[in-house]
C-alpha cells in the first residue's frame, strides 16, 4: 500500500447511536404532541362542569337569525311562528337548541315546559337537522313548550350560535343580548341553580 494512500475513516458507533435515537425521536413526536393534548383535555374536562362552558357570544347580541316554521305545528288550533330575532327585544327570551333524535331532549322536555308557564319569558325553539314528521311527534308525546320555532334544516344557524351539540339553551335578555348558554340538557340541578338565576337577572335588567 502507498504511504499516500489513506484507510477509510472507522465511522464512530456512537454516531450510528445518535442516529438512530434522532430517527426514534421524530417518529414518537406526533404521539408525544397527542398525548400532551389528551392531557390538556382532560384536565380541562375535569376542572368544571363542562355545561358551564361560558360562550364567545355571551354579552353580544344575539346572531340575526331568521328561520322558517315546523311545517304543521299547532299551538291551540293556530300555526306556530317560525323564529326571527327581532322579537327577542322587549322581553326576556328562553331558546333551546334540540332535535327529536336526541335523547337528552327527551328528558329536559318536562322542564322546558315548566319554563313556558312562567308569563314573564318566552320559550323559543330551534329544531336542529330533524324531519319535520319526527318533530311533531317529539312535541305531541313530549309536549310543546315554543311559542315560536324555527327549523335549522342545513345546521348553519346553529354555527352561528356558537352550538357544541343539541341541547344546548340560552338566555336573551330585553336588550336582545346572550346573558347565558347552558350546554347540555337542562336538569332539575341546574334548573335551580343556573337557568333560573340567569333568567331572573335577566328580567331584572330594564
Amino acid at each position: 500500500m502507498s504511504v499516500m494512500e489513506k484507510k477509510p475513516a472507522e465511522k464512530n458507533p456512537l454516531d450510528k447511536d445518535a442516529g438512530a435515537w434522532r430517527r426514534r425521536m421524530i417518529v414518537f413526536i406526533p404521539l408525544i404532541a397527542f398525548l400532551a393534548l389528551a392531557a390538556l383535555f382532560v384536565l380541562r374536562l375535569g376542572a368544571g362542569d363542562p355545561s358551564r362552558i361560558p360562550s364567545a357570544l355571551i354579552g353580544h347580541p344575539a346572531p340575526r337569525t331568521e328561520l322558517p316554521p315546523l311545517a304543521g305545528l299547532t299551538h291551540e288550533g293556530k300555526p306556530v311562528p317560525g323564529l326571527d330575532s327581532a322579537d327577542f327585544k322587549g322581553q326576556v327570551t328562553v331558546l333551546n337548541v334540540w332535535a327529536s333524535w336526541c335523547v337528552p331532549c327527551r328528558d329536559e322536555a318536562p322542564l322546558l315546559m315548566t319554563l313556558a308557564a312562567d308569563p314573564r319569558v318566552r320559550v323559543v325553539g330551534i329544531n336542529y337537522k330533524d324531519r319535520p314528521d319526527n318533530a311533531r311527534r317529539f312535541l305531541g308525546r313530549y309536549g310543546n313548550p315554543f311559542a315560536a320555532n324555527g327549523t335549522d334544516d342545513n345546521g348553519r344557524a346553529a354555527i352561528e350560535w356558537g352550538v357544541y351539540g343539541v341541547p344546548e339553551t340560552f338566555v336573551i335578555g330585553r336588550d336582545g343580548r346572550i346573558a347565558y348558554k347552558l350546554i347540555g340538557p337542562v336538569t332539575p340541578d341546574n334548573l335551580d341553580t343556573a337557568l333560573k338565576p340567569a333568567i331572573e337577572q335577566a328580567l331584572a335588567n330594564p
